[in-house]
């Protein structure tokens, strides 16, 4: 019994070829796992732009970073003017290096737009 189990794990059969499997497959779920990881945190950041954007609009006060646009009315009794709010951040990397192997830091960049409906 004690040799048996000697020679079962001296035996390293399969080894390397688990560890050709491995390696790739370990990097395919890196990549995937960043994906959803970067798409995950542009869509909630995108909500945080359009939340900010439509607060901005109906509070009235807006921050140095937001553009504002007026909208020709035909009514003059009503103008109308936009607001566009930008958000920038970090995302996590789970690959390590990847910024310096694409050349750009890893962040999303988005907006929020919302319309202001002044009464005159």
């Amino acid at each position: 019994m004690r040799r048996y189990l000697r020679n079962l794990f001296k035996d390293e059969s399969g080894s390397v070829e688990s560890s050709l499997v491995l390696i790739p497959l370990l990097s395919l779920f890196l990549i995937a796992g960043q994906l959803t990881v970067a798409l995950h945190s542009r869509n909630m950041e995108k909500m945080l732009a359009q939340d900010e954007a439509s607060n901005r609009a109906i509070s009235g006060e807006f921050k140095d970073s937001d553009t504002y646009f007026r909208i020709y009315s035909p009514d003059p009794n009503q103008n109308l003017d936009l607001v566009i709010s930008h958000r920038k951040k970090s995302l996590i990397q789970l690959i390590p290096g990847l910024s310096q192997l694409i050349g750009s830091d890893l962040q999303t960049d988005v907006s929020g737009i919302a319309i202001i409906e002044n009464q005159r």
